[in-house]
Order: C-alpha cells, then sequence, then structure tokens
C-alpha cells in the first residue's frame, strides 16, 4: 500500500498526459485472487448502491457502454478490471447497502471487497463514491471510517451534482464536511461531478495522473 500522500487534486499535471486515449475490459473477479496481476496502479471505484458508479466510469473512459448501467441497484456483484491505456486499472466493485438484497449476501460482497482493498498491493487510492443530494448516510461514513483504520487512501467523489439547484449546490458540501469533521481531523480529497454533463472529469483523470507518478513496482 503506497505510504506517501496524495497529491493535491488541484494541482496540475500539465508534464503528464492526464485524458485517457483507450478503455477496455479486462475480467470479472468473484474473488481477489482470480484479479489480474498486480502490475500497474490501480483505481476501486466504489459507493452505495444506486450512486450513478456505472454512468461515472462511462464519463471518464469517454465510452457510453464501458460499465453496464441498469435501472436495478446492486447489479455490480463482482470486481470487474478495465485497463486503461495499458498503464493503469480501473476496478468498478460491487455496490453496498442495497435494501432488497439479502443480508447474507450484502455480508458476502463487504466481505470480498475489504478482502480485496486490503490485500492489492497496487492499489493506489480508493474513489469513494457519494450521491450529492442525499445527506451523509451511516454506511458510508462507517465504511470511510474502516478505510481509515486499515490505512488505505481514499478521495470523495460527489455523484449526480447536475441534478441539484443553485442552493442545494451551495449547501451540500458545506453540509457533508460538517458531518465528516466530527470524526477526521480533515477532509480527504474532494471532487464533484455529474456522469451527465462530464463534469469533474479532467480534475479525476489528472489526480490519478498525478496519483500514478507515485506507483512503485
Amino acid at each position: 500500500m503506497p505510504a506517501a500522500a496524495l497529491p493535491d487534486p488541484m494541482a496540475s499535471s500539465s508534464a503528464q498526459a492526464w485524458d485517457l486515449k483507450e478503455a477496455s475490459f479486462v475480467k470479472s473477479s468473484a474473488q481477489p485472487s482470480e484479479c489480474p496481476k498486480p502490475d500497474r496502479p490501480e483505481y476501486a471505484f466504489i459507493g452505495r448502491s444506486n450512486v450513478g458508479k456505472s454512468s461515472l466510469l462511462n464519463m471518464l473512459a469517454g465510452r457510453n457502454s464501458l460499465a453496464k448501467t441498469s435501472s436495478t441497484p446492486g447489479k455490480t456483484q463482482l470486481i470487474n478490471h478495465f485497463d486503461i491505456d495499458g498503464t493503469w486499472y480501473l476496478v468498478d466493485l460491487p455496490g453496498f447497502g442495497y435494501a432488497k438484497v439479502s443480508k447474507k449476501d450484502r455480508a458476502k460482497w463487504m466481505t470480498v471487497t475489504k478482502q480485496y482493498l486490503d490485500s492489492r498491493t497496487n492499489l493506489m487510492c480508493v474513489m469513494m463514491l457519494v450521491d450529492s443530494r442525499i445527506p451523509a448516510q451511516k454506511v458510508d461514513l462507517e465504511f470511510m471510517a474502516w478505510m481509515g483504520e486499515v490505512g488505505l487512501p481514499f478521495v470523495l467523489v460527489f455523484t449526480k451534482v447536475d441534478k441539484l439547484n443553485k442552493a442545494e449546490c451551495a449547501a451540500f458540501l458545506p453540509a457533508y464536511e460538517e458531518v465528516m469533521l466530527k470524526q477526521w481531523h480533515k477532509m480527504p480529497p474532494v471532487f464533484v461531478t455529474s456522469g451527465n454533463t462530464g463534469e469533474g472529469r479532467e480534475e479525476v483523470l489528472r489526480f490519478i495522473a498525478s496519483t500514478n507518478g507515485l506507483y512503485q513496482p
């Protein structure tokens, strides 16, 4: 696990090519042991079911069907690896917190997810997706607390910001910070995104390009 601090997401990475050219599906894995060889930087995207993860991944990749979108929350049940320009992996993890899935299945997915996160030596950062329309949820806060306890670097990626009106846009982040700072000394890096409008794409990809520079095989 990289011990170095994450780069400033606002810092320019003009010396590095931040935009991606090719994105392709590699494989789906039911267990961490089945994942591709950890031979390049890896970024895991995770969030509550229906957070807009598939739409965000497609937006980042500049493709409409890289990650399958569905009207049924909780559809992603495997660890899905995507190759980005042959230089890093984008990982789509199962969503959590979906009420219509049995407690047994939810527990199984969470166990597999935590095993994956805790064992991947090439994992540079967890991209924690949060719906900007919804107040801070206990399940999200508990998952972030777990990542802090085990030393996993993570950033907050707020989704669906295009669904907010002007007043809501101004209010959601301060409200979330107020809740998080009751448990944390400071906020992690934050990105505000929309899978529909493309907002936040450059910022997220620049951050990944900068963080790739910290990777040590």
